[in-house]
């Protein structure tokens, strides 16, 4: 015998069954663990040469960029590049779009690349004060860095600095600031069984690859314990090239931290790189191993005297002759 239901009752009960057929927290969950894993392997090499070139823990660095740009998928980071949510602030003379933030119509700094987002997002932390303490933090100490950046005023919501440190220790992001850029990062913890780190991290496979790549030129960090000797050895190098490579004398000490060219430089820096503004304690050489520009090009492209520096807030063109004032 064939039931027939009032017509309300069947959208009733059809309304209830695709409801509960859309509604799949663990695909959706899965889905959005996945997003951020993409985010974090996209971006953590470029967070490990920030941390190197400024201090600034890559933990840090990517924690930040999850939970400014909801791991890249807010408006800002999708159409502006902002992966910080960093506003024009009066010294920004770059492209701007405006969103409604804490107030309508706020001006916020657009970038051509997420690259250039991380670049600036350490330069505004060096650049600023406020936050001059934390470079006195070592830079595996995630922890005084979450709670410093909220002490200095970084974000307004009360719970910033818990927010950092519980998305690097879900995401095992410490283990970044020991340079292990390409290993493969712990899978992420449980959000219900997240406990904070006390233990002693495991150890990683020691031979990590060291090459990274920028302007299309192969380069590393010098580490603790490397010597010119071992790195020439390491890399099959003449002991002509890292000097010639680097624009360094043979007698030039390398130093940890140092960036070193394996490749010849350009003669200018990757598309959407068009100007650099300078910051204190930039020189040249400095700008010109950061972009992997020969340095005479570089002088040459801003009619700028061989030897010369730039003064603090000074437009460094990268890409183009400085047009005529």
């Amino acid at each position: 015998m064939r039931i027939r239901l009032c017509p309300l009752i069947h959208i009733a009960i059809l309304s209830f069954l695709f409801s509960c057929s859309a509604y799949r927290p663990a695909v959706s969950t899965s889905a959005s663990e996945q997003s951020v894993t993409d985010y974090i392997n996209s971006y953590k090499d470029l967070a490990i040469t920030e941390m190197n070139r400024t201090g600034i823990p890559a933990s840090i660095t990517l924690a930040q960029g999850i939970i400014e740009s909801d791991h890249g998928r807010s408006t800002l980071a999708r159409q502006s590049n902002n992966h910080f949510g960093i506003k024009c602030h009066d010294d920004w003379s770059g492209p701007a779009v405006r969103y409604n933030d804490n107030r309508r119509n706020e001006c916020f700094r657009k970038y051509s690349r997420a690259e250039a987002s991380f670049y600036d997002h350490s330069d505004f932390l060096k650049s600023r004060s406020r936050y001059s303490f934390l470079f006195s933090i070592k830079s595996t100490d995630y922890k005084a860095w979450a709670h410093g950046l909220k002490k200095a005023g970084y974000a307004t919501n009360p719970d910033y600095a818990n927010m950092l440190i519980r998305t690097i220790e879900k995401y095992n992001l410490y283990y970044l600031d020991n340079g292990y850029s390409t290993t493969k990062l712990p899978p992420a913890a449980d959000d219900r069984v997240l406990e904070p780190v006390t233990r002693q991290l495991p150890a990683l496979p020691s031979r990590t690859p060291r090459v990274m790549e920028n302007n299309r030129i192969q380069y590393i960090i010098v580490k603790d314990g490397d010597t010119r000797e071992r790195l020439e050895s390491e890399f099959q190098l003449l002991k002509w090239e890292l000097s010639k490579y680097n624009e360094l004398t043979i007698e030039s000490a390398i130093r940890t931290g140092q960036i070193l060219y394996l490749q010849p430089k350009r003669d200018r820096a990757e598309p959407g790189k068009e100007y650099y503004t300078c910051l204190e304690g930039d020189s040249m050489y400095l700008i010109s191993q950061r972009f992997g520009i020969k340095l005479k090009r570089l002088y040459e492209m801003n009619r700028m005297a061989d030897g010369t520096e730039p003064e603090p807030g000074k437009k460094i063109w990268l890409r183009n002759i400085r047009p005529v004032d």
